[in-house]
């Protein structure tokens, strides 16, 4: 996935969510205590990847249904609606545009996004506010205009050097354009620029992985998102699979491009913090996706976007028609929540903590994951001095089997 926010094409059951918004008294209760962020989700695209299952649609896909701006008013009515419900919320210390395709919006429609957020909710002194954008929709230009609007950090999708790896992934950008991209955001004056990379596309050699890392070190960028290749059920990457036309992702071979893009990004200074993230610097690091992993709360607005507060979990209607008409109609576009139990929080806690370099606390686990834990240090999951200082913290090999690390402790 691009970013932790990412939204998927389909959405759990859940109970159903009240028409107001309103959230219970317990979910309200320490507000602003925790990190706030609001992430804002852009249904747009203008052609769909073949291995995307996120909530995305193309103009043929949405016909006269929908528009950018039709979802922008409803994105306003929406904020709008949180700013209501969340009471005294406190200013968003970060602000995530992700799709989908922003940059599709250009610079009036995504400095119209944050105003809108400004509106509703106020921006702390020193926010972080990032946008996803496709290289090809960018231009020196773009990344001027929306620097002046306040943003202050680009999220670009390169995945790939090689051409033919881009073609498999039904990528329309040109191999050479992500790392243009991220210099002209650097001219521009964006301090912090990210560049996603997917691995184990089928026919990507080791030559084509190390292409890309070697281009990635050569825009100079502050952050590294690397994620293997999943093959998600109904996309066409996932027929042609079926169909014997691609193979499927090598486990091992998934392992071994891991492996390599950890050496390489760490010798040249970008250290992982998270299992998937790469950032030169504490500063460099996604304060957003950290909220995400640290538990705090966050209002996702947009045609499917999730959100948490104070342990309640909810998530907004898919199809952009039907998310702009219920706002427009005053009601919340939550199609269900769920309140989750103490077990449930701890469960959660220790699968989104474990995946940082910081790791998690041992006390977190009950008595079953402690021991189970030092047996993980016993099979060189878990690294021993942390534990001995009561941490549990992945090593190397636990990082490329931290689901299963996960299961052991929980």
């Amino acid at each position: 996935m691009p970013h932790t926010g990412a939204v998927p094409s389909t959405l759990p059951d859940g109970d159903p969510a009240p028409a107001d918004g309103a959230l219970p008294s317990s979910a309200l209760r320490g507000l602003g205590e925790r990190p706030f962020g609001v992430y804002v989700h852009v249904p747009f695209c203008a052609t769909r990847c073949g291995y995307c299952d996120f909530n995305t649609y193309t103009p043929g896909e949405l016909g006269t249904t929908a528009s950018p701006e039709s979802w922008l008013e409803g994105l306003r009515r929406e904020l709008d609606l949180a700013a209501g419900v969340l009471g005294s919320a406190p200013p968003a210390e970060t602000v995530f545009v992700g799709g989908g395709t922003p940059s599709l919006l250009g610079v009036d429609g995504l400095t119209d996004v944050l105003d809108a957020v400004r509106d509703s909710f106020g921006l702390a002194a020193d926010a972080e506010v990032t946008t996803e954008s496709n290289p090809e929709s960018t231009s020196a230009e773009f990344f001027a205009g929306i620097r002046a609007a306040g943003y202050t950090r680009v999220s670009l999708g390169m995945q790939s050097a090689a051409r033919h790896v881009l073609a498999v992934l039904d990528r329309t950008h040109t191999p050479g354009r992500a790392v243009a991209a991220a210099r002209e955001a650097a001219d521009a004056g964006f301090a912090h620029v990210n560049l996603d990379l997917i691995y184990g596309t089928p026919g990507e050699r080791v030559e084509d992985l190390r292409a890309s890392l070697d281009a990635v070190l050569a825009a100079g960028v502050d952050h590294v998102s690397a994620y293997a290749l999943i093959v998600e059920e109904g996309t066409a990457l996932a027929r042609r699979v079926r169909r014997g036309d691609l193979p499927a992702p090598d486990d091992d071979r998934l392992a071994e491009s891991y492996e390599l893009v950890d050496s390489v990004l760490s010798a040249h200074g970008l250290d992982w913090y998270e299992v998937s993230n790469w950032a030169s610097s504490a500063d460099a690091r996604c304060r957003h996706n950290l909220g995400y992993w640290l538990g705090g709360d966050w209002w996702g607005a947009g045609p499917g976007a999730h959100s948490h507060v104070g342990g309640v979990r909810w998530w907004n209607v898919k199809h952009p028609a039907r998310y702009a008409t219920l706002l427009a109609d005053g009601a919340s576009p939550a199609a269900g929540r769920e309140t989750l139990t103490d077990d449930d929080r701890r469960i959660e806690r220790v699968l989104l903590e474990l995946r940082l370099a910081e790791g998690l606390p041992l006390d977190t686990l009950d008595d079953t994951g402690r021991a189970n834990a030092s047996d993980a240090v016993a099979d060189g999951l878990l690294d021993r001095i942390a534990l001995a200082e009561g941490r549990c913290v992945l090593t190397a090999r636990g990082r490329l089997l931290a689901d299963a690390v996960v299961r052991r402790l929980t």
